[in-house]
C-alpha cells in the first residue's frame, strides 16, 4: 500500500510538473506572428481548434481542457488577435479573456474631403470595404444618416479597429464623433451670431479649416467670414471654388474658374455654400462660434503660414502688394 501511494504521489507530482511546464512553456508557431479570429458564439472547444488552425502547434484537446479547468472558459471573448512567437498556453488564455485584440488604425486628416476619406479607408490594412460601389448618399443611408450630405460629417481623428471590421462601421463612429463635437460647439454659439443652424456652423468651420495656414489665425479668419455674412458681402473664398470644380480642378486656379458658377462658388453666389467642403477639426468648429473680436473683412497669406488681416479694401490691396507681389 505504501508503495502504491508513493507511486501515485510520484505520478501526481510528475503530472503537476509537466502541466506547469506546458502552461508556462512557449508554443510552437508556424511564423513569428499569427492572426487568430474567434467568431462570436464559439465554444471553448471550437476556440482550441481555431488556435491550432491559425498555425499554433498544440493539441486542441489539451488546450480545451486547460480552458475548462481554468474556470475562465466562458470569459473568452470573440475578436481578432495577433499571436506572437513565445506565447504560452497560460498567456494565450489571459489574452483571450482580457480581449486583447490586434487593432489597426487609420487617420482621417483635418481638411480632407469625403473622397479623400474613402481613399484612406480603401487603403487601410485589414479594413473590409463594405461601402465599395456605394454612392455618398447610399453610404449615409447605411450608417443611419440618410438625407444628410456626406461632406464634412466625419470627425478627423485616428480610429482603431479590429481586423475584418468594415469601413461603414468606422464611418458610423466618425459620424457620431462629429455629431458630438458639433453639438458641443453649437452650445457655445453666442445669441448674436449670424449662424442659424448647426449645419451652417459646420459649413463655415470647413471653410475656416481650408483657409487656415496657422492654427492661431482660425478665430480671425472666422471673424472675417462672419463679418462678411453679417454685411451681406460675398465670402469670395478660393477653397469653395476649388471644391465646386471637383475633378476639373488641375491645381491651378484661374480667373475663369472664379467666374464659373457652381453652387459652391462664393465669388458668384452670396452666403454660405450648400454643404461643407471638408472635415473641420475641433479648432475650426470652436473658432466659428468663438471668433476674434475684429472688424476685418479681408486677409491675405504672408507666405509663412500666417495671414495679414485688413478692415478696408485699401489696406488689403497694400497687403497684397507687399506679401503677394513683393512691392514696397
Amino acid at each position: 500500500m505504501r508503495f502504491l501511494i508513493s507511486v501515485l504521489l510520484a505520478i501526481a507530482l510528475g503530472v503537476g510538473l509537466y502541466a506547469n511546464l506546458w502552461l508556462n512553456g512557449p508554443m510552437d508557431m508556424a511564423s513569428e506572428t499569427l492572426d487568430l479570429s474567434i467568431e462570436p458564439g464559439s465554444s471553448p472547444r471550437e476556440v482550441a481548434q481555431q488556435v491550432q488552425q491559425a498555425g499554433v502547434s498544440v493539441q486542441p484537446t489539451l488546450l480545451y481542457w486547460w480552458f475548462r479547468l481554468s474556470g475562465e472558459a466562458r470569459q473568452i471573448k470573440a475578436g481578432s488577435y495577433e499571436l506572437e512567437r513565445g506565447l504560452t498556453p497560460k498567456g494565450l488564455l489571459s489574452k483571450l479573456v482580457r480581449g486583447e485584440e490586434a487593432l489597426r488604425s487609420v487617420t482621417l486628416v483635418e481638411g480632407w474631403n469625403f473622397r479623400q476619406v474613402r481613399e484612406a479607408l480603401k487603403k487601410a490594412d485589414q479594413l473590409s470595404a463594405a461601402s465599395a460601389g456605394m454612392t455618398p448618399d447610399e453610404v449615409m443611408e447605411k450608417i443611419g444618416k440618410g438625407g444628410i450630405p456626406a461632406e464634412g460629417r466625419f470627425f478627423p481623428d485616428t480610429y482603431t479597429y479590429a481586423k475584418g471590421s468594415t469601413d461603414l462601421a468606422l464611418l458610423k463612429r466618425a459620424a457620431r464623433a462629429m455629431d458630438k463635437r458639433l453639438d458641443t460647439a453649437w452650445a457655445q454659439l453666442p445669441p448674436q451670431s449670424t449662424l442659424k443652424t448647426p449645419e451652417e456652423l459646420l459649413t463655415l468651420a470647413s471653410i475656416v479649416e481650408k483657409e487656415t495656414g496657422r492654427a492661431s489665425d482660425r478665430p480671425q479668419i472666422a471673424a472675417v467670414f462672419l463679418n462678411r455674412l453679417r454685411l451681406g458681402m460675398r465670402l469670395q473664398t478660393d477653397p469653395t471654388v476649388i471644391y465646386g470644380l471637383g475633378a476639373q480642378f488641375d491645381g491651378n486656379l484661374r480667373k475663369s474658374d472664379l467666374q464659373t458658377d457652381t453652387p459652391w462658388n462664393t465669388y458668384t453666389r452670396s452666403g454660405l455654400p450648400p454643404t461643407p467642403i471638408a472635415m473641420p477639426g475641433r479648432g475650426s468648429l470652436l473658432a466659428a462660434v468663438q471668433p476674434a473680436k475684429s472688424n476685418a473683412l479681408y486677409f491675405v497669406a504672408r507666405g509663412d503660414g500666417s495671414s495679414q488681416f485688413s478692415a478696408t479694401l485699401d489696406e488689403h490691396n497694400r497687403a497684397v502688394n507687399k506679401y503677394q507681389r513683393g512691392l514696397p
